[in-house]
């Protein structure tokens, strides 16, 4: 198994501070091009949210050498596909095409990236601030259940952590932006000394690197960029929040403060989630779904970001059954956890369970360059699969009892939403 998670790579580092990383696989005609820029909400401040995710968009409206929308015309017509996301932490744009378009693919990442501000105007400002408003009403205010997210987070963090506010930003920000503050976020965080760049697929090493260079060596140098230290802010006493909103039926949210990613204890807390609610014979889900039927659904996870982790669990109420009574029995639940424990085999299950979804990823050429960008990006080294998956396989049964102990018994968020009241006709 190591042997196959074990990679062969090259890394460069150019002269303007570009991470460059050069991974090859010649099982199938196709290269995948990757790149992280080290900026998300997080780098944002109150009253200017939203940035991040505001350039997901906008660098995709043309620079200087390419035309608003010829981004996708040339990757789509190439037999290609292409995306971008924003998270708290990074923003990420990548193409996967056809081998043979591989330096297609780079000048174009390279024109936006050194040559975005000569096509910035006024008109494209405005033209994506509407568009980005309209995706914050479809997606979060007129979506049901949409706006839990932001809820839970402002509520689990204090005004002033830079997770305490939604990546796509607050409306009354979004309406705010000016060119001059999109000009400057731009030139602060999108420079090749805040980047990294995968290339991952049907690559010759050296010609692979003389196309890099040729793209991208001349973008000059940016000032270096400060990252957001790490954090320990602690929920202090439990808080009950409630929301009506056009639902059918009232959901539970729980939410703790966690590890970070790539802590101590993000591994196994993700196992626990796995054993609460990740098969029909996880605990909770046996438990509330089929034995007592009380929930219609439930589930539980760990949020693992740069600064800080958050763990959470979701269960939506079957009608006429109060979230009280729910609430109630995941918490026995988690205490016959406590005192009973987990046994091997529950244990050895989610473990392989993630081993087989994790391995079976990696067989798309654009989840393994992905993931060599965020393994090259927070821990320094892009060939740390192996590194990763071990994390699981030391986790003990006594580990997951301890994780329960240290941050389930722990002051939490509590979120209820529930259907607004029926107006009478």
């Amino acid at each position: 198994m190591n042997n196959i998670l074990n990679i062969n790579y090259e890394k460069h580092l150019l002269d303007n501070g570009l991470q460059v990383i050069l991974y090859k696989d010649n099982s199938l005609p196709i290269v995948s091009v990757n790149l992280w820029y080290k900026v998300g909400s997080a780098y944002e401040t109150k009253g200017k949210t939203g940035f991040a995710h505001l350039f997901e968009h906008m660098m995709f409206q043309g620079s200087e050498n390419v035309k608003k929308e010829e981004h996708f015309k040339y990757v789509q017509e190439a037999g290609g596909s292409l995306n971008g996301s924003t998270s708290f932490d990074k923003t990420n744009y990548y193409e996967t095409v056809p081998s043979n378009y591989l330096d297609m693919a780079l000048w174009l990442e390279s024109d936006r990236l050194g040559y975005m501000l000569q096509g910035l105007t006024q008109e494209k400002l405005d033209n994506q601030k509407d568009v980005v408003m309209n995706e914050r009403k479809q997606r979060y205010d007129n979506q049901p259940y949409g706006r839990s997210w932001e809820i839970l987070f402002s509520s689990v963090y204090p005004e002033s952590h830079p997770y305490s506010w939604p990546t796509i930003g607050w409306m009354e920000d979004i309406k705010s932006y000016n060119l001059d503050d999109v000009k400057n976020f731009f030139k602060k965080y999108y420079v090749p000394n805040n980047a990294s760049l995968v290339v991952a697929g049907d690559i010759d090493y050296e010609k692979a690197l003389e196309s890099v260079k040729k793209f991208f060596g001349e973008i000059p140098k940016g000032s270096d960029v400060e990252h957001p230290p790490k954090q320990n802010s602690k929920i202090t006493e439990n808080k009950f929040v409630t929301h009506e909103d056009n639902v059918q039926l009232t959901r539970l949210y729980l939410a703790w403060n966690s590890d970070h990613l790539y802590g101590t204890d993000d591994a196994k807390l993700d196992l626990l989630s796995d054993i609460l609610t990740g098969s029909k014979n996880s605990r909770l889900y046996k438990s509330l779904v089929f034995e007592k039927q009380i929930v219609q659904d439930i589930s539980a996870f760990q949020y693992s970001a740069d600064l800080q982790g958050t763990f959470f669990i979701i269960a939506t109420a079957k009608p006429g059954v109060e979230t009280a009574k729910i609430k109630e029995e995941i918490f026995l639940e988690l205490e016959k956890l406590i005192s009973d424990g987990v046994n091997d085999d529950e244990l050895s299950r989610s473990v392989n369970s993630y081993k087989s979804s994790y391995i079976y990823s990696l067989q798309n050429i654009e989840v393994m360059a992905d993931h060599i960008n965020n393994y090259n990006c927070h821990l320094g080294e892009p060939n740390s699969f192996v590194y990763d998956l071990e994390r699981y396989n030391q986790v003990t049964t006594k580990d997951i009892t301890e994780c329960v102990k240290s941050y389930l018994k722990q002051p939490f968020v509590e979120l209820i939403i529930s259907p607004k009241p029926q107006e009478a006709k």
